[in-house]
């Protein structure tokens, strides 16, 4: 949440902003004055021309003393400066001329402290750890309580003066005899009773005047950036139970012109042409309505149980210039108008154990959750259902998962989850380490299991996707549907070593797939994939390259599967959303497969990556890609990418499309983006991007000459 996500910038402020010592030092009461190394001089500021103490008051037995006064008379003018500690016994006095002082401590029940010749230089910071020893038993009163006096106590002895010290009144008494303690006055005096810490009154304060920072401001039921009941603020029940609720309204709209047949019935009776128009328009209206209640303490604490529901609406709509797109049946025309409805979210959490002091916690969640395999989305990112055990150790330095999922089908125009099973099973078990090695960077094993069983399948518009209808797909006059088991193991990596940015991703994929329709026969699998991104911070700018491998299959009649694709990947990477190839989908004319998926890197040759099966027989790819991204207003962030690609194994394409031969080439992919937040926050944002494809030589052998070009904008609204 806002409230939240601005903490740090103010933390890091302070910090910078303190005069902190070099380093801190633990000074005996009865040495000599020792003061703090120079502070090193910020370049463009003056040098201080001033100095502070800080440090600590505690008792014998090293607790802290709160409530003593802390005094430094100058002695040459005897001007004094007091302070008192606060209750963990700290004080800090600052902006003190250079000088010679007297330090003196107090602190009732203590004996007292001075200190002479105690000496304060510009641009230093003193550190003192003060030690007071308790007063002689026979100077206290005989009990640690206050001594009530009898009724109509006599007059103080002539000469002593009444001393206030907090709410208990001590009159001084003549040396030698004990001090007599006036009564506390009744707590109504002293305390105020609030039944209801949430609900505490704030004070009207119009720090600014008319205009700029208002604390305390009063929130409304439609304000989520004030204090809101609806936005988890303060609590629906008791103390401790809170409600959450956060309304999104996703807008996208893409334009596009990608490779399309013109089918067997074109749109255009009489056109020769194989290729048709490929130009397309796409708008998806999605709203998103998430119900979060939950029972905590505070926001640094894991929450001890929660429920939440988020069910999603789509409406979307599709207008191409050739038939059969938007429907098998070429009758349907050329346009098409849907609407959905999905539950993306609909778990309950609890916490089963805390482990330690430092937050330390295993919880489980069950119900269709959000998850993500790794740091960028290149194996397993969706919304399913499932059970997953998660926590951390180490004062948060180790976190796991260890999850079980069985998938949905997906609505095939909005990607929003169905109501259907669909007989897929997904494991994951992985573990992160924070600071692996160097300070900055974290590191995650991962190990995955896709359990896909066979089914037959048809899409929400017609057309056959599980199994994928290439290849020996028939069988007997049967449809030849098979299994895929597939298990992944893998090493992810993100942060910082030094200076340098690193993302780094190695999955190795092994299994079997009963029967792959392009080889046409049972498959052993053994594929890999790997990307690196090293990325450096320039003030304003951030500079990135990055390299994408997936093994292609050179053999794809043979026995082994060597070409890589993943489960239900997402990747946010060598330009992520901006890039046409990793956006778009584009279909293998010839075929009723896709070349890649929208939404993926891969080449992986099946029929729906939401709704197919996973496909090891494929030509793979290899990626490089620069780019950059940058800060072009505090609102508004740049992002400029290009990346070049070919195809590692064209056999498979070969063998799929009966054209030989087929280049490696892929092409060059460049694009450009904004995202533009007008009031600083996630509440509104618009992104928006261009990106063409150039083809090259592997391209233009499927395809034709023709650019490739895609402009989307997405603006989300959220409450």
């Amino acid at each position: 949440m806002l409230k939240t996500s601005i903490l740090p910038i103010v933390f890091i402020a302070l910090s910078l902003a303190w005069p902190w010592p070099a380093q801190p030092l633990s000074i005996a009461t009865t040495g000599p004055v020792v003061a703090g190394t120079q502070q090193e001089q910020i370049p463009g500021q003056a040098p201080r021309r001033t100095g502070a103490i800080e440090g600590v008051v505690r008792d014998a037995n090293r607790k802290p003393i709160g409530g003593a006064t802390v005094a430094l008379r100058t002695s040459a003018t005897g001007e004094i400066r007091k302070v008192t500690t606060s209750g963990e016994g700290v004080f800090r006095l600052t902006d003190l001329p250079p000088a010679t002082y007297d330090l003196t401590v107090t602190a009732q029940g203590y004996e007292n402290l001075s200190q002479t010749g105690v000496t304060i230089t510009a641009g230093d910071t003193l550190v003192r750890d003060i030690q007071l020893s308790p007063l002689p038993l026979a100077a206290q009163p005989a009990s640690g309580l206050p001594q009530v006096p009898q009724a109509n106590p006599s007059t103080p002895p002539a000469g002593t003066q009444p001393v206030y010290n907090g709410a208990e009144q001590r009159m001084e008494q003549p040396a030698g005899q004990p001090p007599v303690s006036q009564p506390l006055p009744p707590a109504g005096e002293v305390f105020q009773a609030e039944p209801d810490r949430w609900l505490v009154a704030m004070p009207d304060w119009n720090r600014y005047g008319n205009g700029g920072e208002h604390p305390y401001v009063k929130g409304h039921w439609w304000d989520p950036f004030d204090r809101n009941k609806l936005k988890g603020d303060t609590p629906i029940l008791g103390q401790q139970t809170f409600f959450d609720f956060t309304g999104t309204s996703d807008t996208f709209l893409d334009g596009r012109r990608l490779p399309e047949p013109s089918n067997i019935s074109t749109a255009r009776p009489g056109e020769p042409g194989f290729f048709g128009r490929g130009g397309q328009f796409f708008l998806d209206q999605v709203f998103l309505f998430s119900f979060d209640f939950f029972h905590g303490d505070t926001s640094f604490r894991p929450v001890d149980w929660r429920i939440r529901v988020t069910p999603a609406v789509s409406l979307n709509y599709l207008d191409t210039q050739e038939t059969g797109i938007v429907n098998v049946s070429v009758r349907a025309g050329t346009t098409r108008l849907d609407s959905h409805l999905g539950v993306q979210e609909a778990f309950g959490e609890v916490k089963l154990h805390d482990l330690g002091p430092n937050f330390d916690f295993v919880s489980v969640r069950a119900g269709i959750q959000q998850f993500n395999a790794d740091f960028r989305g290149f194996l397993f990112v969706d919304e399913q259902p499932g059970v997953r055990f998660f926590g951390d150790l180490g004062a948060n330095l180790w976190q796991y998962n260890l999850a079980y999922f069985n998938f949905l089908e997906k609505n095939t125009n909005s990607g929003l989850n169905s109501f259907a099973l669909r007989n897929q099973q997904v494991f994951v078990a992985n573990v992160y380490r924070q600071d692996f090695l160097f300070q900055g960077y974290t590191a995650q094993l991962n190990v995955d299991y896709n359990d896909d069983a066979p089914s037959i399948h048809y899409d929400d518009n017609g057309f056959l996707v599980r199994p994928a209808p290439v290849g020996s797909v028939v069988s007997n006059g049967q449809i030849q549907t098979h299994s895929v088991h597939a298990a992944y193991i893998g090493f992810n990596g993100d942060g910082h070593i030094g200076w340098l940015n690193l993302i780094n991703s190695f999955y190795q994929a092994l299994g079997r797939d009963s029967f792959n329709a392009i080889a046409g026969r049972p498959v052993r699998i053994n594929a890999q994939m790997a990307a690196t991104e090293l990325s450096l911070d320039k003030d304003w700018a951030r500079f990135k390259a990055s390299i994408f491998y997936a093994s292609g299959d050179a053999h794809p009649r043979g026995s082994e599967a060597r070409g890589f694709d993943a489960i239900e990947d997402f990747p946010e990477f060598a330009g992520g959303i901006f890039s046409l190839w990793n956006r778009e989908g584009i279909r293998l004319t010839g075929s009723d497969i896709l070349l890649t998926a929208p939404n993926s890197l891969l080449p992986s040759l099946r029929s729906s990556k939401d709704e197919g099966q996973a496909n090891f027989v494929n030509p793979g790819i290899l990626l490089t890609n620069a780019g950059m991204d940058f800060d072009i207003t505090p609102k508004l962030r740049g992002f400029v990418n290009v990346n070049y690609m070919k195809f590692l194994d064209t056999q498979p394409l070969e063998l799929v499309l009966f054209q030989a031969p087929i280049r490696h080439t892929i092409g060059v992919d460049s694009s450009v983006g904004v995202k533009y937040r007008p009031p600083l926050t996630e509440n509104i944002s618009i992104t928006a991007g261009a990106a063409t494809l150039v083809p090259g030589a592997g391209l233009r052998n499927i395809y034709t000459g023709k650019m490739l070009f895609s402009l989307f904008s997405n603006v989300r609204f959220q409450f």
